[in-house]
């Protein structure tokens, strides 16, 4: 079951001189139900720009995006968004701060389904390990417990897609391990969709069972001096399911994260497009006649 669906999609944006910046560049995606997909990329190769466009924040210059075979207009409950920067009311308890978005939407008449969503609240909370910890404020919560609530806020309203942007890269190591560690959990339990930005290379080889590697370091046929934006220049199926944190010592998995350090960060491995690692069974890469003329 397709969630997410790219087809072509372009995104550039106007200079002060007249022209168009591309910054994606025909980009064709597809993510089912189930997956848990980690993104990675060097700086300014778009990778917020395309989290902008699932999210509905922006619109595609061409091509299509859908989210169920329906386009993705404007930004709504199928889709949940955690950022770096923890997105919680400093003035509310940690109940009422994954209850704010629900209950904005359900008439305080409405007490049954109100009680529905609270126990459902309730339910995530201690899944998380927050369950004694529901009265408290943000500032009486340490960095990772503040991220657990900001999941928990993105979940409450059961998206399609959960966007995930650096949602730890503030966190320190032992905290960072234990919040993977959690992540799995949930996306197992729930059969969470996930689309996961992060800029740590072990991070993305070990959460992810799908990596995506966005860059603009490649080649085509399109000339020297043309301007390309970035596309997919990997798409790797890996493991299924969650794996041990001791995974990250074996040796197989440490040449994983240089191969993609090698592909995707280094401005002077400039793989064709016809030679990107795109073996994922749902990968695929319309080209042009001008990217590819043999």
């Amino acid at each position: 079951m397709n969630i997410l669906h790219f087809q072509d999609v372009d995104k550039a944006y106007p200079t002060p001189n007249g022209d168009d910046f591309l910054v994606l560049d025909n980009i064709d995606l597809t993510i089912k139900k189930g997956e848990f997909c980690t993104l990675v990329g060097p700086s300014g190769c778009g990778k917020s720009t395309l989290l902008k466009l699932i999210l509905g924040q922006e619109q595609a210059t061409q091509g299509t995006l859908t989210i169920r075979d329906n386009i993705a207009g404007n930004p709504d409950s199928t889709r949940g968004i955690v950022y770096q920067r923890y997105s919680l009311y400093p003035n509310k308890t940690v109940l009422e701060n994954v209850l704010a978005g629900p209950f904005f939407k359900i008439p305080f008449w409405k007490k049954d389904e109100r009680a529905e969503v609270k126990a459902y609240a309730l339910e995530l909370l201690e899944k998380v390990k927050l369950g004694e910890h529901t009265a408290k404020y943000p500032h009486e919560l340490s960095g990772g417990m503040q991220q657990r609530v900001a999941i928990i806020q993105a979940l409450i309203t059961k998206p399609e897609i959960l966007l995930m942007d650096e949602p730890f890269g503030a966190l320190d190591p032992g905290t960072r391990e234990f919040m993977q560690t959690l992540l799995l959990e949930l996306w197992e339990e729930y059969n969470l969709t996930i689309l996961f930005v992060t800029h740590d290379l072990e991070e993305a080889c070990y959460l992810g069972t799908r990596l995506l590697v966005l860059s603009q370091y490649y080649s085509d046929d399109r000339g020297e001096d043309f301007q390309r934006g970035a596309k997919f220049v990997v798409d790797q199926q890996l493991h299924r399911g969650a794996l041990s944190t001791h995974v990250k010592e074996k040796p197989d998995f440490n040449k994983l994260v240089e191969s993609i350090r090698e592909q995707g960060f280094n401005p002077k491995y400039l793989q064709h497009v016809k030679e990107f690692d795109l073996n994922h069974p749902d990968s695929w890469s319309t080209l042009s006649l001008e990217e590819h003329n043999s």
